[in-house]
C-alpha cells in the first residue's frame, strides 16, 4: 500500500478524536465542581483576564481555580488640578486575586500594597509625598451566559460584578477616605475569529465631598481586541467616567496594549492610557503578569 495512504485514515481519526474532545471540554456541565472539587485540566476554559485593559470581562474563573493578576508596575502623570497641582504615582503589585467558587461565579481580592504620590502645587516649597497602602478592594462576578459558549463568530457572554471599595487607612493620603461601591455590567461579542469586542456599562456610588450622602457616578468603556497568533494579542480601548461632582468635568481615556500567552496558564501584557479629558490623568504606562492555578 502507498505509505501516504496508508497514514491518511489514521490522521482522519486523530482528527475526529481532537475534535470531539475539544467539543466535550466546550460543553460539558461543570456543575459538579465547587471550590472543594476543582475543575480538571481538561476542562479548563482558555485563559482570560481581566486585564490589560480597563474593560472587565464576562467570564469567571472556573470553580476551585485561583487566578492571580498583578499589575506590577504603573505609573501616572495627571494633568495639573483646579489649583495647578501636578501629581506623580508609583503604583507596586496591585494584585487581583480571583477565586472559582462555581462554574459561573467567582469572588475577587484586589490589594493595592505600596503606591508613593507626589504632589506639586505651583509653588515648589509646598510639594508633598504621601506612600502606603491603597484601598481594598472586593468584588464578586457571575457569568450569566457565555462562559463555555464562546467559540464561534457571533457569540455573546455577559456578567454581573458588583464591587466595594474599603479604606485601609484614611491618613496616608492614599487609600481612600471612605467606602465607596457598584456595578458594573461585562459584555462581549466574538466578532469573528481575531476580532472581540469587550463592553462595560455601570455605576459606583461615591461619599459627597461637601454632604453626608452618596452620589452615583456613571462609567462605560468599549474594548476592541484581535489575536494576531495563539499567543499575542492587542487591544485598543475607550473609556469613561461621567457624573462627576469634580469642577474639572467627566474623565475620559483611550488605551492600547498587548497581551503574550507564555504558556497556557501565564500570561505577560503591557500598555498605556492616555487622558483626552482635563480631569483624565495625562498618562499612565503600566505591565503586568497574569497566573492561574
Amino acid at each position: 500500500m502507498n505509505e501516504r495512504k496508508r497514514w491518511l485514515p489514521s490522521l482522519a481519526a486523530s482528527a475526529t478524536i481532537l475534535v470531539a474532545t475539544t467539543s466535550v471540554a466546550s460543553s460539558a456541565d461543570k456543575s459538579a465542581y465547587s471550590l472543594g472539587s476543582p475543575t480538571p485540566d481538561r476542562l479548563l476554559r482558555e485563559l482570560s483576564t481581566d486585564r490589560p485593559d480597563t474593560t472587565e470581562s464576562p467570564f469567571t474563573v472556573d470553580a476551585g481555580r485561583f487566578q492571580i493578576e498583578s499589575n506590577l508596575f504603573a505609573y501616572v502623570r495627571s494633568r495639573p488640578d483646579s489649583e495647578g497641582a501636578v501629581t506623580d504615582s508609583y503604583r507596586f503589585a496591585t494584585t487581583n486575586i480571583r477565586i472559582g467558587v462555581t462554574s459561573a461565579a467567582e469572588i475577587n481580592v484586589v490589594l493595592r500594597p505600596h503606591e508613593v504620590v507626589h504632589t506639586r502645587p505651583l509653588a515648589p516649597a509646598e510639594a508633598f509625598r504621601n506612600a502606603g497602602v491603597g484601598g481594598l478592594d472586593i468584588r464578586a462576578k457571575f457569568n450569566v451566559w457565555g462562559n463555555d459558549s464562546f467559540d464561534k463568530p457571533g457569540a455573546t457572554a455577559l456578567a454581573l460584578l458588583p464591587f466595594v471599595t474599603l479604606p485601609t487607612d484614611r491618613s496616608n493620603g492614599v487609600s481612600p477616605e471612605h467606602a465607596l461601591g457598584g456595578l458594573i455590567v461585562p459584555y462581549a461579542i466574538k466578532l469573528t475569529d481575531k476580532f472581540g469586542l469587550g463592553l462595560n456599562a455601570g455605576v459606583v456610588y461615591l461619599k459627597d465631598s461637601a454632604a453626608a450622602g452618596y452620589h452615583a457616578e456613571y462609567l462605560s468603556s468599549a474594548s476592541l481586541s484581535y489575536e494576531w497568533s495563539e499567543k499575542f494579542g492587542t487591544y485598543y480601548e475607550v473609556a469613561g467616567l461621567f457624573g462627576r461632582e469634580d469642577p474639572l468635568g467627566d474623565i475620559v481615556i483611550l488605551g492600547t496594549g498587548f497581551t503574550y500567552k507564555l504558556s497556557k496558564n501565564m500570561q505577560f501584557d503591557a500598555g498605556v492610557n492616555v487622558g483626552v479629558t482635563r480631569a483624565a490623568d495625562r498618562v499612565n504606562p503600566f505591565l503586568g503578569i497574569s497566573t492561574r492555578f
